[in-house]
């Protein structure tokens, strides 16, 4: 419904022709009302679907408005050039009698021009500043808030025990006082300990803008992108080359796991009994959209698609555990406006998602332990060591800890340091244990990496079977795993990385298998340009480029170390005689060595290990490419 409201010293109107078939009767030809609120309304095709909800909020809008300015008197006029999207006559006139009568219970002395006429009509706008407005109340304005995830209201609501858990399985009961924790001796782990006091507080909201943003931005990785919903990032060619890197990384690994990659539709039905019910046990905010046939929303994981998809799908305990997997692009929340800063969190992000469904418990902690594996050796793969600089939290109900203390107690072995664990009375959600291992940045904030979940649920709710070893239909448990997180939370993670050594007086560095450019070559005059474009042709199995620009050699050095590129080489007459090479290695020790060509080749190959070799993302000439920042 779309009104326009026009605060009125008159409002007069006449009619003057019936439109045949929708024209009400009339009593009278003509009405007026003095001093009033005028209000021209529209319906619209889809707001007989939440009449109810439409005639309420039309009701709180108009009644708001009518307070403001101190008018006690409403004049509804249907107006059917608001939208180009109509509802039926009949529709109408029934929304609009519900108005009417709404207002009126509302001691609003309330008129309303009749409904299927051509009239004419005398209007005296007060012309102060609230004497015109406009306002399109949607169609789920006020059903929305009913609809909003009963997990996210029972998040707010929970009341967790908190914990740590040292590794020999003593539970340390903790808590928060004057901003400090207390219940357990962290023994100089600050990371951990900052890791608890953000999670006990559960403030989310970004204070301040956090020093991934100026990398993210300097380096020409990704930005805000002005044009599109808050939480909707551009990437530049040398972000899109890392995260396809980082994309294409995680899925070998997973698919070498065993994972079967399948896609699926990025919006489904919102009233699809199993995905409703679902909805209302994960802790996220919905996109929604009208479509022409249906009202949808846009995934928040990939859980939809392969939940269903296992519901069609004939398999029996023999081929369990079936692992599912997809790399989406992209999954949608939308998140509070507060806590969108960055790359860290985002309304759509890319999300490798794993389920494997299991015959039983047994099977879903062993399988687990073989996930929990898999994100080591992935999050490892991207430079981060494990366990110092990752911090590990437990969410899990009392009944499962109870009753499966020892698997706890062994996963924080397996990690190799003491965990946070967070304890429910009650189960809130859809999995009974969940865990996360989590980055803490330079400014305190904790953002979850990976994470596995044992879903007892969706099993059922979706209708989902295998045949056991006697022959019957049985439900299957669903582990949920993201190895890595989303792929932009793992760039921004990297990124704060950077800036915490650089804190320690090292300069920040991406993994080198990462970086966009690995050796930079930079010819003294022109005359050394053929040469270095025959070195670059050397080192192809690398990526190369050649600054040919007509800067300074010193600021074609300091250019390479902005752009945190690993290693750069200048070419002058001397390499150009000797054939040797002095190159400039940016790592801890800030080196810089005579080396010959193979030499080079056999440090770059060092650190590159087995990691994945891509083609160089700009053209390999830095005179040839634009400049997407500053």
């Amino acid at each position: 419904m779309k009104l326009l409201l026009i605060h009125s010293d008159r409002m007069e109107y006449r009619v003057t022709k019936a439109i045949k078939s929708i024209a009400e009767d009339v009593e009278t030809e003509s009405d007026s009302m003095e001093d009033c609120l005028v209000v021209f309304c529209t319906v619209e095709k889809s707001d007989m679907k939440f009449k109810d909800e439409v005639v309420s909020g039309c009701l709180k809008e108009i009644t708001s408005v009518a307070a403001t300015l101190k008018t006690k008197r409403v004049m509804l006029y249907p107006y059917a050039h608001l939208s180009s999207d109509l509802g039926t006559p009949d529709d109408a006139k029934e929304i609009m009698k519900a108005l009417e009568a709404a207002l009126s219970g509302s001691a609003l002395e309330t008129k309303r021009s009749p409904f299927g006429w051509y009239k004419s009509f005398d209007l005296n706008c007060k012309g102060h500043p609230l004497s015109e407005l406009s306002r399109e109340i949607r169609p789920w304005t006020e059903k929305k808030k009913a609809e909003e995830s009963k997990a996210l209201g029972s998040e707010k609501k929970a009341r967790s025990s908190w914990y740590v858990l040292d590794l020999e399985g003593e539970l340390h009961p903790v808590r928060v006082e004057n901003n400090k924790v207390k219940g357990f001796d962290f023994k100089g782990d600050t990371r951990l300990r900052k890791f608890l006091e953000y999670e006990i507080s559960k403030s989310r909201t970004a204070k301040g803008e956090p020093p991934h943003v100026k990398y993210m931005r300097s380096l020409e990785i990704a930005d805000y992108e002005p044009g599109s919903d808050p939480g909707n990032m551009r990437f530049y060619p040398k972000g899109r080359f890392i995260k396809s890197l980082l994309e294409q990384y995680v899925t070998s690994e997973v698919k070498a796991y065993g994972g079967m990659e399948i896609e699926s539709p990025i919006m489904y039905d919102f009233e699809h009994p199993s995905l409703k019910s679902y909805l209302n046990r994960f802790p996220a905010r919905q996109y929604t959209i009208d479509t022409p046939d249906k009202r949808v929303f846009l995934r928040f994981a990939a859980c939809f698609g392969q939940f269903l998809m296992a519901h069609d799908a004939t398999f029996s305990y023999k081929q369990m555990p079936i692992r599912l997997y997809e790399l989406t692009r992209y999954s949608f929340r939308v998140e509070q406006r507060g806590e969108l800063t960055g790359l860290r969190r985002l309304r759509a992000f890319t999300m490798p998602d794993c389920h494997a469904l299991c015959v039983d418990m047994d099977g879903a902690k062993a399988e687990m332990m073989v996930r929990f594996n898999l994100s080591r050796k992935i999050l490892a793969g991207m430079d981060f060591r494990i366990p110092e600089e990752l911090q590990m939290a437990v969410r899990v109900t009392k009944d499962f800890y109870e009753n499966n203390r020892e698997f706890v107690v062994n996963m924080a072995r397996e990690y190799g340091k003491p965990i946070v664990v967070e304890m429910w009375d009650d189960q809130f959600f859809y999995f009974v244990l969940k865990y996360e291992w989590n980055f803490v940045d330079g400014q305190g904030k904790a953002s979850a990496l990976n994470t596995d979940q044992i879903d007892v649920e969706n099993g059922e709710r979706y209708g989902i079977t295998f045949t056991d070893k006697d022959g019957e239909n049985r439900h299957p448990l669903i582990l949920h795993l993201s190895p890595s997180g989303a792929i932009e939370r793992n760039i921004y993670a990297l990124l704060e990385k950077a800036y915490l050594e650089s804190m320690k007086g090292l300069p920040p560095t991406l993994p080198f298998w990462l970086s966009p450019t690995q050796i930079r070559l930079i010819p003294v005059s022109d005359e050394q340009l053929d040469l270095c474009k025959e070195l670059a042709d050397k080192l192809g199995d690398f990526r190369v480029d050649i600054d040919d620009t007509d800067r300074t050699v010193g600021r074609r050095i300091r250019d390479s170390e902005k752009e945190w590129i690993p290693f750069t080489a200048v070419i002058g007459d001397r390499e150009a005689e000797s054939g040797g090479l002095t190159v400039r290695i940016r790592n801890r020790e800030k080196a810089q060595r005579e080396m010959t060509v193979e030499e080079l080749l056999e440090e770059m190959g060092r650190s590159q290990g087995e990691m994945q070799r891509s083609p160089l993302p700009l053209p390999r000439l830095v005179s040839a490419r634009p400049k997407f920042v500053g």
